[in-house]
């Protein structure tokens, strides 16, 4: 491979007769050829000259479109602008994120569509930040206004050190870190990646991971075209609405690569049900990555059994491990091998401790899965609390040194200082363990929270907590519990509160109602305690309370809640037709919650994935009329049903 930077990918690829094939619905497919790709690349930059962007220039790329995506980012790239990819969402949270970002990178361009657009100057206009939003627009180029590609714009290579782009760490109230990806870190971590999971031009890839996850973009797209693989890619939204799609497409196609972080396997797995699985056969698949977040072995386990008699090699479950930092890949299990696990023993994972293992079945075991062993040309390290080496087997914080890391933070020479030393180790971090080479991450020392394959900071989940009635700095703990037989991280908030059920029940509707309409996120619990447990010099003890949380320490304060809203009274409907239709399909999606015409779904708690999957069934009733935005607008049975009234009324005019 004689890439030197991802510019050299793009135009050796000008004439090979491979395709990106973009898959919008079970039966919408359309096919981009690289030399396509390459044309609307240069297509696009023209229009970015045009505008002024020059090298050096930052390009923020607000879309949920993937093949727009695409073209606007090769054609940053293209003329040595610098994209900074960010995720579109269906909250506040993704706005705001924006308005911060923009303010931090000075004066960017932003190349989106009107309808994201026009959202973002809403949203700006009610936070008090119009000023940035009007400085933002005047710089938009929106994709509704680039229907002539044929001019081509002027390439201008970059060099290999050059900033590649940006990708921005997710944040609700915090100041979001960007990390500086050059050229040379990204085809480091090409080339690398390549040699450990033998990619070549026979492969055929399918994803539904965003492009705005490092996943998605490096792993599933630049991977797979400097290796002149034919890719497929699928909506997101389109894998959650419909996720046994994804291997309808795989059969289709004879997919060799698939890849989900562990809540994708889970949630195909829910969907399916007790169903058989029907018109599948993966027996062209040779690799599946499992990745970005925590993975559950139990899951691998079920995902396997249900796969393998439709042609799945149990051999072909590739656990691995890597971050943004390290342009993606860091370590890799051996090809065509089972995958492997250790207990541990839960009680003897501190760090610069030997690790201790367990028994199978024993209470205390902590089942970890092997994620692999360093790729080539990257280094891990295992390190005390003063950062000095520890012995293999040995619990600690996992650093990591190579060409593919990043040097360092957009703009944040402190953070640089703190998690990047001067001969070039990063701290990940993450806890972790090396095992005759092989790496298992047995914690997180960030504390970091991770719900649906994205991680969250509990300091930013507090900081919009904390807004709710009555609620001051300390009194609210944000912290990810997972009870024995967990497949994933429930989403808990511990309050401190000595009052009555009656009292408390307000407090968490509004902590609920908070942190869906920020961030998008179900919250599972809602605990209230009389002390939250600190340090010494005041910092929170989140393990502590979790520990305590998952031993079932609190279950009788649980129990007392449940049931006082047992007997809370639950509104009658007053309307009929249209709103009994919403109030069933609500209903059949949220069994567990009661729903009423005038609950606020925000306020009991349903998560993006419900969301989406309400909007679906309301628009296969009422096709075209609902957004689906417009429930964060009318987040009431009652109020939606009036809304959606008044559309037929109109639509029947």
């Amino acid at each position: 491979m004689t890439h030197h930077t991802l510019v050299d990918i793009l135009t050796t690829n000008r004439g090979v007769a491979k395709s990106i094939h973009y898959h919008n619905g079970e039966h919408d497919e359309r096919r981009v050829s690289f030399t396509e790709l390459y044309d609307r690349a240069l297509g696009v930059l023209w229009h970015l000259q045009q505008r002024g962007a020059k090298r050096g220039d930052k390009l923020i790329i607000f879309l949920n479109h993937n093949e727009h995506f695409i073209n606007g980012f090769w054609a940053a790239l293209s003329g040595s602008i610098i994209p900074v990819p960010l995720a579109v969402g269906i909250s506040d949270e993704h706005r705001h994120k924006l308005i911060r970002i923009a303010k931090k990178l000075g004066n960017p361009f932003i190349y989106t569509d009107q309808k994201q657009l026009d959202r973002l100057g809403e949203f700006a206009a009610s936070v008090g930040e119009s000023a940035v939003f009007e400085k933002l627009a005047q710089r938009a180029i929106l994709t509704e206004s680039l229907s002539d590609l044929t001019q081509a714009g002027s390439l201008t290579p970059p060099t290999p050190e050059d900033i590649a782009f940006i990708q921005f760490s997710s944040g609700s109230t915090s100041e979001p870190k960007g990390i500086v990806l050059t050229h040379k870190n990204v085809i480091a971590n090409v080339r690398s990646a390549t040699a450990a999971a033998a990619f070549n031009d026979k492969d055929i890839s399918l994803s539904w991971m965003p492009l705005t996850h490092d996943m998605g973009l490096i792993g599933k797209h630049l991977f797979m075209l400097a290796n002149q693989i034919e890719s497929h890619l699928m909506p997101t939204e389109l894998f959650i609405r419909r996720p046994l799609l994804w291997l309808t497409i795989a059969t289709r196609i004879g997919a060799t690569i698939l890849g989900s972080p562990n809540f994708g396997y889970r949630h195909y797995l829910k969907v399916l049900g007790e169903r058989a699985v029907e018109q599948v056969d993966l027996r062209t698949v040779r690799v599946i990555f499992n990745g970005a977040e925590p993975i559950a072995a139990s899951l691998c386990d079920e995902f396997m059994q249900r796969l393998s008699p439709h042609g799945l090699n149990p051999n072909t479950m590739f656990p691995v491990y890597g971050l943004a930092e390290a342009s993606l890949a860091v370590t890799f299990p051996a090809l065509q091998t089972p995958y492997r696990v250790a207990r541990f023993d839960r009680h003897r994972l501190a760090v610069g401790m030997a690790a201790g293992f367990a028994s199978e079945g024993s209470r205390d075991a902590l089942t970890i899965m092997n994620v692999g062993r360093a790729i080539p040309g990257t280094e891990v390290r295992i390190v005390a609390e003063d950062k000095s080496a520890l012995p293999e087997g040995h619990v600690g914080h996992l650093l990591i040194k190579g060409d593919n890391v990043t040097h360092g933070y957009f703009e944040a020479p402190e953070l640089n200082a703190q998690l990047i030393s001067s001969d070039g180790w990063l701290d990940t971090g993450d806890l972790g363990v090396l095992i005759a080479d092989q790496l298992f991450i047995t914690g997180r020392a960030k504390e970091i929270i991770f719900v649906n394959g994205q991680n969250y900071y509990p300091h930013d989940l507090e900081a919009i907590a904390q807004t709710a009635p009555s609620m001051e700095l300390g009194k609210v703990v944000a912290a990810g519990c997972r009870p024995m037989g967990s497949e994933s991280d429930q989403l808990t908030f511990f309050v401190l509160h000595r009052g009555t059920p009656d009292e408390f029940a307000p407090i968490a509707t509004a902590i609920r109602r908070l942190i869906n309409e920020h961030t998008g996120l179900e919250v599972a619990h809602v605990v209230p305690v009389k002390r939250i447990p600190k340090t010494t010099s005041g910092k929170v003890q989140r393990v502590a309370l979790e520990n305590a949380f998952v031993a079932g320490e609190f279950a009788d304060e649980m129990a007392l809640l449940e049931r006082h809203a047992a007997h809370t009274p639950v509104a009658a409907p007053t309307q009929i037709s249209v709103e009994s239709s919403i109030q069933g399909i609500c209903n059949a999606l949220l069994p567990d919650k009661n729903l009423s015409a005038t609950d606020n779904l925000f306020e009991i708690g349903a998560s993006s994935l419900t969301l989406i999957q309400i909007h679906e069934h309301i628009d296969q009733l009422y096709p075209g009329l609902i957004d689906l935005t417009e429930l964060f607008d009318y987040p009431t049975v009652a109020s939606l049903a009036s809304h959606l009234e008044q559309k037929i009324q109109s639509a029947n005019a």
